[in-house]
């Protein structure tokens, strides 16, 4: 059922991108499955995401590679003058030298690039989840502005119902021509009001579309229901399933990659030993030998002081960056809950009172009207009415969905909803 998978999203439609869904169907009517899966297909975000993982794979690769051997010649003793004319007295030298590192250093690079790849996978699933998250909200947004149509097209239908009593009344000589006019400015005020929603809805639309990998809209409407709701878990648990979601357990690999850094900052200062083995041939004597070289720099200047400080500065810098990432997913939620819980609060009152209340006087008005114990202006003011209060019941609806879309969106994985009520 839509209402199911409008109330979980995220999480619950990660689920949803199984290979029987990886093709897109354009069909005429859009269901929320198949915009959530289709915009997992076409989001330019996730691919560069994915890009992202690539990138850091090659840097965790590179930062594993041994250092390449050296080959060097030499020739000493030649092109001088005297004896050492020509190359008679020449030395040469053909020799090959390594350089070692001691004291883990390349274990240390090899953890920072696997920290890498790990903060870039998890980043991925944080942008799975926005996408998710954000393509639902522009479903709920073009399935709410449909149903305000619909609301604003039996409210001129309703008017337009009152087209031919108003003219039997007139013939009667009950009502003044004046109040056909009446009707007819009514009617066209609420046709105003739905071709700016419509402009609305096309809007809508194209951001759907846009989500979905297309530039114009090629779905005739999206089908769901927005009428049933459902009791939140407290605020206090939301708060604590924050702490999941991925934005905030990247920390964990980030912290991991900024520790391991360190390391390398601090390993850097011990030298390195470079050993190298060749061959020398002396031309005045014809004769051969083996040399053997060792050497090893002197960390006299260049300690490496200052990327170490850098490196200590921006692993201290991590818990303080999370920490604030944190504040700022409770404030989003914060705010979304309240939505959530104002909406609730919206729809009680509308739909035990002025929802009722308001279709109970139109009818009586509408009925008292035939027999001449009402005016046109009320008639026009109880519609008015009554589609208000269907408006405000379609807004609150909306409100509602978005909000357990945008909180499933951060603590990353579907709440349940106590069962309230269904219209």
């Amino acid at each position: 059922m839509f209402v199911k998978i409008a109330t979980r999203l995220a999480c619950a439609v990660a689920f949803l991108a199984s290979p029987w869904l990886a093709g897109p169907s354009y069909s005429q009517t859009l269901t929320m499955r198949a915009a959530l899966a289709r915009a997992l297909a076409a989001s330019p975000r996730l691919t560069a995401a994915d890009r992202d993982v690539g990138i850091a794979t090659g840097q965790r690769i590179q930062a594993g590679a041994l250092i390449n051997p050296e080959v060097s010649y030499e020739q000493d003793n030649s092109l001088g003058t005297g004896v050492y004319r020509g190359t008679k007295s020449a030395e040469t030298t053909l020799q090959i030298s390594q350089a070692f590192e001691w004291l883990g250093k390349r274990q240390a690079r090899i953890a920072a690039g696997q920290a890498g790849v790990d903060v870039a996978a998890i980043q991925r699933t944080a942008v799975r989840l926005e996408v998710l998250s954000e393509t639902a909200i522009a479903f709920l947004n073009v399935l709410g502005v449909q149903r305000r149509i619909q609301i604003l097209d039996e409210q001129v239908a309703a008017i337009d119902q009152l087209t031919p009593l108003l003219q039997r009344r007139v013939e009667a000589g009950a009502s003044s021509p004046a109040e056909t006019g009446r009707a007819e400015v009514a009617s066209a005020l609420v046709k105003a009001d739905r071709e700016r929603t419509r402009a609305t809805l096309a809007s809508a639309r194209r951001e759907l579309a846009i989500m979905m990998g297309d530039t114009t809209a090629k779905f005739a409407s999206v089908s769901g229901r927005l009428d049933t709701t459902g009791r939140p878990p407290s605020f206090q648990s939301v708060v604590a399933e924050i702490d999941a979601n991925p934005q905030l357990t990247r920390w964990t690999a980030v912290f991991a990659q900024r520790n391991a850094e360190l390391l390398v900052a601090r390993l850097k200062p011990y030298p390195d030993v470079t050993i190298g083995a060749g061959w020398r041939h002396f031309n005045a004597t014809n004769d051969d030998a083996v040399r053997l070289t060792l050497s090893l720099p002197i960390p006299v200047f260049d300690q490496n002081q200052g990327n170490i400080l850098s490196a200590q500065e921006s692993l201290a810098k991590t818990r303080a960056e999370r920490d604030a990432n944190r504040n700022t997913l409770i404030v989003v939620a914060g705010r979304a809950y309240d939505s959530l819980q104002g909406s609730l609060q919206e729809l009680a009152v509308l739909r035990q009172t002025a929802i009722p209340k308001a279709q109970q006087a139109a009818e009586a008005i509408s009925a008292g009207y035939g027999q001449g114990r009402f005016s046109l202006l009320e008639v026009l003011d109880a519609e008015a009415t009554v589609a208000q209060a269907r408006l405000r019941e379609q807004e609150a609806l909306q409100n509602f969905h978005i909000a357990v879309a945008t909180i499933e969106g951060l603590v990353g994985h579907p709440f349940s909803l106590a069962r309230e009520s269904s219209r």
